[in-house]
Parts: structure tokens; C-alpha cells; sequence
């Protein structure tokens, strides 16, 4: 397949330092296909790997696996899937994934491209799909194999609209972020709330301040992994005791060591979910969860194992955007009635804006 290069932005990965482009892609096809009754071609098996932070992370990994069920309980047939621990077991995993019979294996994320590049040259007879990342490691333009059908977010639109929002909600004036390991799928979500504080500022006359990222250097604190843990923790207090009175941590289960982190401070500060809607999959912190920036990861995720499991998978890129549902801010859900009474309004508008170009709410890791 090969991916129009009408833009390209270069990264860096924390765990592995690895310097790659990111291309564009075409327009972005409609979300949320139905299986219809649908029958599956004979030995068809749906797989999939996930990523170090594990398929009960209450966020990402979780809901793409959800996809992933919802199409092989409606096909009736056998599920195939290994949990990694560490990036150290990505290879090994695809590869036993593979050997048990897999046709269909999904890759959850980005640090897995490499591993699926591989794997997918080594088995070009099995059909890959892959979680934000175009499985372009050799930056010319094309995914690297034949195979693999890349499942991308332009998820600065969705973050933008979640960034007004927590500057609309802030009292101290002063909103804060972290992520997991320092990768484009992380840093759009930092992007687009960036900007999204900064339209509030410029249409109310304000100053909210964000801590923990910055735009222009592309720079901000991560903790280095995505795992719930005392480092996440502890850089989440550290931004509560600047004055941060909504966070937003991005990188799965990250959030609950924010969660943490509020608890203990004893404030009235408000948490942000990101990838699923994190009222929903984790209730335990829903008193304090203001918003979540979701991704359709389900939705791809089915329509791409649909398609494979009717003989028709395609490598066309599934590009999720505000137009087309793949991405989406949650409800306000348990803060309905103490958010600001036009906030929705201005959101709907603000969305209206970022759909017909009028408002900018473009990363540079936007695909």
C-alpha cells in the first residue's frame, strides 16, 4: 500500500530512540460497520497482541480487544490472543501467534511496528492490521509489507476540544498533562489539548496555563512506560502542587496512578480519560473523571477483522477524524450539571470549526 506523502513529521521514541516519518493518508472511510450475520471464510482466526500495558488497562489495549471479541463472537469462531509484559516479548508473541494458527493478528500500537513489519514479511500469507502506526520503518512513503492494514487517529482533534473543555473547568487557571513513553500516539493527545487551551484563552481573554507540555519544543514530561506505578503517581502530584486542577495522562493505565494522586491531595481536581471512555470501563474513578479523548479503536478494529474474515481485508487505512466518528470527546457524565451551561454549545461549534478548516487543531504527529 502506499501512503500519499503530503506531510511528514519525525519522532522519537523513548524506549528505543528510533528516528521514523510519519506520512499522510487519503480521505478517511466511514466507521462503524455491522457484521450483518456474516459468515467467515473457513479457518479464518482472529488474533491479537497487545502492547506492555496488557488487555485489562481500561483503555487502550481494552478496547481494541473489545472490537476484536465483538467480531469473533458474531463469526462464531475462535479468538487468538497474548498479553506482552515488556517490548521484549512483542516479536516472540506474534510469532506464537502465528504458529497457533492466527490469519488475522492485530497489533496494539505503535512500539509493535518493527516486530509486525517482520513478522508480516516472514508470513505474507496471514494479514496483518495495526494500532496507530502506518508500518512505514523505513520512512519512504509505503506500509513495509503487502499485509498489514494500518488502524491511525488524528486524535489533536478530539484533545483540542477536550483541552477548551478543561480550561472552561479550571479554577486555579492552570491544567496539567504527562504521558507514558514519549511516541506520536501520546504527544497528539498533548498537542491537540495544548491548543485547545489556548483557542479558550484567546475567545474568553484568559490565561489558563498547561504544565507538562510544550508545542513549540515538543517536549513534556512521560513517565517512560505505561504502567500504573509510583513514578506516574508522582508526576501526577507534582503537577497538582503547581496548582493543576485538571489532568490529563496519556498512556493507558497511567491515568489511575493520577487518579491516585487526586485522592491523596484532597482537592477538588478533575481527571481526564483518554482511548475509551474511561467513565464506563473503569467506575472507580468517576467522581473525579470529567471527560475522556476517545478513539474508535473498537470500531476499526471490528470493521478491519470483518473484512478479513469475509475475504476481503484491504490495506486501505482506517484514518479516524472528528467527520468520521474515529475520534469523539466523551459526555461530561457525572459533571453535566456543573459544567459551564454553554459549554457544549461552544464544543459542537469548536468541532464544527476543526471538520471545515476554520479552526486548527492539526499535530505535527497528525496523520
Amino acid at each position: 500500500m502506499t501512503i500519499s506523502t503530503t506531510k511528514k513529521m519525525l519522532g522519537v521514541t523513548a524506549a528505543a530512540g528510533l528516528v521514523f516519518g510519519l506520512a499522510a493518508c487519503g480521505q478517511a472511510p466511514e466507521a462503524g460497520g455491522e457484521g450483518g450475520g456474516a459468515e467467515a471464510v473457513a479457518g479464518f482466526k482472529p488474533c491479537m497482541v497487545s502492547d506492555e500495558g496488557g488487555f485489562d488497562d481500561k483503555s487502550f489495549n481494552q478496547l481494541g480487544f473489545e472490537g476484536l471479541t465483538k467480531a469473533a463472537d458474531e463469526l462464531e469462531v475462535e479468538l487468538g490472543k497474548t498479553e506482552s509484559k515488556s517490548a521484549s516479548d512483542y516479536a516472540a508473541n506474534l510469532s506464537g501467534l502465528v504458529d497457533s494458527g492466527c490469519t488475522f493478528i492485530v497489533s496494539v500500537g505503535f512500539m509493535l511496528s518493527e516486530p509486525t513489519v517482520n513478522a508480516a514479511k516472514a508470513n505474507p500469507d496471514v494479514q496483518f492490521a495495526i494500532i496507530d502506526d502506518w508500518a512505514d520503518n523505513d520512512f519512504d512513503g509505503e506500509t513495509d509489507a503487502p499485509n498489514i492494514k494500518p488502524l491511525v487517529f488524528d486524535t489533536a482533534q478530539a484533545a483540542f476540544l477536550g483541552g477548551y473543555a478543561a480550561a472552561a473547568n479550571s479554577e486555579t487557571g492552570t491544567v496539567g498533562t504527562f504521558g507514558g513513553a514519549k511516541i506520536p500516539p501520546v504527544t497528539i493527545f498533548m498537542d491537540g489539548f495544548q491548543k485547545g487551551v489556548e483557542h479558550f484563552n484567546s475567545e474568553n481573554g484568559k490565561d489558563v496555563k498547561v504544565l507538562g507540555w510544550d508545542f513549540d519544543k515538543q517536549d513534556g514530561q512521560f513517565t517512560g512506560e505505561f504502567a500504573a506505578n509510583d513514578t506516574a503517581k508522582q508526576m501526577a502530584q507534582g503537577l497538582l502542587d503547581q496548582g493543576a486542577d485538571v489532568l490529563l495522562p496519556v498512556g493507558g493505565p497511567i491515568y489511575q496512578s493520577a487518579g491516585e494522586a487526586i485522592r491523596d491531595s484532597g482537592g477538588t481536581a478533575k481527571l481526564m480519560g483518554v482511548d475509551a471512555n474511561v467513565y464506563d470501563t473503569d467506575p472507580k474513578v468517576q467522581d473525579i473523571l470529567l471527560t475522556s479523548i476517545m478513539k474508535s479503536m473498537d470500531v476499526a478494529v471490528y470493521d478491519a477483522a470483518m473484512e478479513a474474515a469475509q475475504g476481503k481485508f484491504s490495506t486501505d487505512p482506517f484514518v479516524g477524524v472528528l467527520e468520521n466518528g474515529g475520534v469523539s470527546l466523551s459526555s461530561f457524565n457525572d459533571f453535566e450539571d456543573k459544567v459551564p451551561a454553554d459549554l457544549q454549545a461552544k464544543l459542537d461549534e469548536i468541532k464544527a470549526g476543526i471538520i471545515d478548516g476554520s479552526i486548527d487543531a492539526e499535530s505535527p504527529s497528525s496523520p
